[in-house]
């Protein structure tokens, strides 16, 4: 397949993503470089200056709301693109409702609470939606151990160990490479 076609097809996809921060940011600049031509993207947070070390967006964005700000960077990537921002904090009723209609959805959230109420919401609540999920990205080093698992339509990016905290904080590489991972997962169940 050539990469118009890879594009044409891709232009006409809707992907939703719960959260901006590390992973939601960067798999929707991947997502955007690749040529999906919708996406929705909901998050309560404001971009700071702790962000910037691993988030998609720039010094003169802090104090902005992170879908804000993140609909502007995608922007500059493909003016065409349409992005529905939700700036909200997502909860179990708001998660069916922004996302319908959504081809995939990704997983983005920083709490591991967070994350086991959206794939227990999604994977009941909207059957046939492939769902895309990260866990255990803390720290550096270990690209290795990084990897995808499937379930149905379910798939989990990380390697499942390291947990964020005081001395293991999330850093630019392995989220990077995670959030590219679920991107590629995303255009892979677009494309098939």
């Amino acid at each position: 397949m050539t990469r118009e076609r890879y594009r044409s097809i891709l232009s006409g996809k809707k992907v939703g993503i719960a959260g901006a921060g590390g992973l939601g940011s960067n798999c929707a600049a991947a997502l955007a470089r690749a040529g999906v031509g919708s996406l929705v993207i909901a998050d309560f947070d404001r971009v700071s200056e702790a962000n910037l070390d691993r988030q998609f967006y720039f010094l003169d964005q802090v104090g902005m709301l992170k879908v804000e700000a993140l609909a502007e960077n995608l922007r500059r990537i493909d003016a065409s693109i349409s992005i529905a921002a939700h700036a909200l904090r997502l909860g179990p009723e708001s998660l069916l409702e922004i996302f319908s209609g959504c081809d995939v959805i990704v997983e983005a959230f920083d709490t591991s609470e967070a994350k086991a109420m959206m794939i227990e919401i999604i994977l009941s609540g909207m059957p046939g939606t492939p769902l895309v999920a990260a866990s255990g990205l803390a720290g550096y080093g270990r690209s290795e151990g990084i990897r995808a698992r499937n379930s149905g339509r379910f798939w989990l990016v990380g390697d499942l160990e390291t947990e964020v905290g005081s001395e293991s904080p999330p850093m630019a590489p392995r989220v990077g490479i995670a959030a590219c991972m679920e991107a590629n997962i995303a255009v892979e169940i677009l494309l098939s």
